[in-house]
């Protein structure tokens, strides 16, 4: 029961802090303004999740492009030491040569959550139109992966489906995922 509150408040954490990390190189890559004075609150909110531990790393992690190298490591990092602290406390049982993969996996399953949870989002704030900054950056982060299934799939009635056939993949995506890394553990 313990170990089940220790890895479950482990996996909160390490969620929110590598999620943020993949935010805020997400939010570099598309250009969005993160800055106090643009007035984005979630840019506040993800420099002050992150700064402690991106901008340290910068030092020693180039950027490639636009791409910040960076907050990559941060969170796939973040992702390690929370499967590095999940297999000590299990007994160290099993192979640590699992660990950096189930790291990796950890993070592509963050990825597919986070840009869920962001597709969600953006269709409930597409109900109701608003005028805010958030929903103006959510709306700025979801349409790249929304526009090659805009191109396919037309409008039905006037209604954007976009966003319920991006949802749908991403769930065949985390099966695919779980599949992999479990024919990728009896590799190992």
């Amino acid at each position: 029961m313990l170990y089940q509150i220790f890895s479950l408040l482990l996996e909160v954490a390490t969620g929110v802090l590598a999620g943020a990390c993949l935010l805020r190189l997400y939010m570099q890559y598309q250009r969005i303004p993160m800055s106090s004075r643009s007035g984005n609150p979630l840019g506040r909110f993800v420099f002050a999740l992150t700064d402690w531990l991106v901008l340290p790393l910068r030092r020693v992690v180039p950027a490639a492009g636009r791409w910040d190298l960076a907050s990559l490591v941060a969170a796939y990092g973040l992702e390690l030491v929370q499967f590095l602290l999940l297999w000590l406390l299990a007994g160290a049982s099993g192979g640590l040569f699992a660990v950096p993969i189930l790291a990796a996996f950890g993070l592509v399953r963050l990825v597919i959550s986070g840009l869920t949870g962001l597709v969600i989002v953006y269709a409930v704030l597409s109900w109701v139109p608003t005028q805010s900054v958030i929903s103006d950056v959510i709306g700025r982060l979801c349409a790249p992966p929304l526009m090659p299934i805009r191109r396919v799939l037309p409008l039905v009635g006037g209604i954007d489906l976009s966003p319920l056939v991006l949802l749908l993949l991403l769930q065949i995506a985390s099966i695919v995922l779980g599949h992999l890394q479990g024919w990728a553990l009896l590799a190992v």
